[in-house]
C-alpha cells in the first residue's frame, strides 16, 4: 500500500472500501474537518489511488480555508469506469458504505455527475451538486469551476501585464470545467486557439468557435469531430504557441519532462493538481506565473458550499466572482512581494487559519 504522510492537519480519517458483490473498491479521506464537515468530489476513475485521493484531500482542506468557507477538505475515490455497465450499482454501494463517516459530504468530481449525486442521496441523503429538479446546485452544468477560472484569469492577468481580451488560450482536457472555461474565457474576449481530450489536440490559431465545438464534444464525444481547426497528437497542447494554459484534467499532467515545451506565459490550474510541485518551481524561474488549484478552480467548491446552505445559483455566482477575484489578487500580491510561489504563499494563509481553527475547537492528532 503506498504510504500516506499525516502531518499538522491530517488526514483524520482514511477508509477503504470493498464490496464482493457488486465488486466496489472505493476510498475516502477525510483530510481535517476543524473549519466544518468536509466537501469534497468521488472522483470515479479506472486509476484511482488512495495517495491521489488523499493528496486531493489535502488540496479541498486548503481550498476551502482561503475561499473563506465553513468547511474542512475531504475527497472520495471508487476505482472503475465511469461508463461501465454497472456504474450504478457500484455508485449505490459506495454510498452504502461510506454512509458513516457523517463529517464528509460527497459531491460531483472527475467521472461523477449530477445524476450520480441523485443515487447518493437515495442512499445516504447526504451530498451536494444535486440537479435543480431536486433542488441542488448543479455544478457541472452551470459550470462553476470554469466560471472561477474565467475570473481567476481576469486578475491573473493584470500581474503578467496581459490584456485579457484577445489573449490566446489553451485548454487541456475539455470535459466539464474544459468546456465551462473556454466559455466563460471566450465571453471575457480570450481567444481560444486549443483544446484537447483524450482523442487529441485541435488547434486554430485565429481561434476556435467554443460554440460549435462544445455542441460537438456533447454530441460526438471527441474534440476531433469537429470539422474546424487542425488536429494534433494528445500532447501536443503542451507544444502550443499560447498566452494561457488551462490544464483541466488529470493530475500530473505537467510536470519536469515537459515544461521545456509550454510556450505560456499563465498556467492556470483548472483541474486539481495538475502541475508537479518541481514543475511549478522550474516554470517560476522561467518567469512563468502558475496559479494553484486551490485559487483557480475554486468555484465549484463554492458553489457546492452555497448549495449547502441553500443559496440561489445567482448568489452562488456573486459569491465564485467576489471571492476567487479576491484571493487570487490576494495570494499573487502576497507571492510578488515576498518573493514566493504562489503556491507557497497561498497555503501559509490557508494552513494559518485551519491551525488557529484547530486552535480554538482544541483540536489535535495522536501523531504528535
Amino acid at each position: 500500500m503506498t504510504k500516506i504522510e499525516f502531518d499538522d492537519l491530517g488526514p483524520v480519517k482514511l477508509l477503504q472500501l470493498y464490496d464482493p458483490e457488486s465488486g466496489l473498491r472505493g476510498i475516502v479521506v477525510v483530510d481535517n474537518i476543524a473549519l466544518g464537515p468536509a466537501i469534497g468530489g468521488v472522483r470515479i476513475s479506472p486509476t484511482v489511488s488512495l495517495q491521489e485521493v488523499a493528496r486531493l484531500a489535502r488540496t479541498m482542506t486548503l481550498k476551502s480555508a482561503i475561499a473563506g468557507l465553513d468547511h474542512g477538505g475531504g475527497k472520495a475515490g471508487i476505482v472503475a469506469d465511469p461508463k461501465q455497465q454497472n456504474i450504478e450499482q457500484l455508485v449505490r454501494a459506495f454510498a452504502r458504505m461510506m454512509g458513516g463517516v457523517e463529517e464528509y459530504v460527497p459531491a460531483p468530481d472527475m467521472g461523477s455527475d449530477e445524476a450520480m449525486m441523485v443515487w447518493i442521496k437515495e442512499e445516504i441523503g447526504r451530498v451536494l451538486g444535486l440537479p435543480e429538479e431536486v433542488g441542488g446546485l448543479p455544478l457541472d452544468k452551470l459550470g462553476a469551476t470554469g466560471y472561477g477560472v474565467a475570473e481567476c484569469a481576469e486578475i491573473a492577468c493584470n500581474y503578467i501585464d496581459l490584456p485579457l481580451q484577445g489573449a490566446r488560450v489553451a485548454i487541456q482536457g475539455f470535459g466539464n470545467v474544459g468546456r465551462a472555461a473556454a466559455r466563460f474565457l471566450s465571453k471575457k474576449g480570450a481567444v481560444i486557439v486549443a483544446v484537447s481530450d483524450s482523442g487529441g489536440t485541435l488547434t486554430q490559431g485565429r481561434g476556435l468557435k467554443v460554440d460549435e465545438l462544445i455542441t460537438t464534444k456533447l454530441h460526438k464525444g471527441a474534440v476531433l469531430e469537429s470539422p474546424q481547426g487542425t488536429p494534433l497528437p494528445v500532447e501536443a497542447i503542451f507544444c502550443v504557441d499560447c498566452d494561457i494554459l488551462v490544464p483541466s484534467a488529470t493530475p500530473d499532467v505537467i510536470h519536469r519532462g515537459n515544461i521545456g515545451q509550454l510556450k505560456a506565459k499563465l498556467i492556470l490550474q483548472g483541474a486539481n493538481i495538475p502541475v508537479t510541485m518541481e514543475a511549478e518551481e522550474l516554470l517560476a524561474r522561467n518567469g512563468v506565473l502558475v496559479v494553484p488549484d486551490f485559487i483557480a478552480n475554486a468555484g465549484g467548491l463554492i458553489m457546492a458550499a452555497m448549495e449547502y446552505r441553500q443559496k440561489s445559483a445567482e448568489e452562488a455566482f456573486v459569491a465564485i466572482e467576489r471571492k476567487i477575484q479576491k484571493n487570487t489578487d490576494k495570494i499573487l500580491h502576497k507571492a510578488k512581494k515576498e518573493q514566493l510561489l504562489p503556491r507557497v504563499a497561498a497555503e501559509r494563509l490557508a494552513v494559518e487559519r485551519v491551525k488557529a481553527a484547530m486552535a480554538m475547537r482544541n483540536l489535535s492528532y495522536p501523531w504528535h
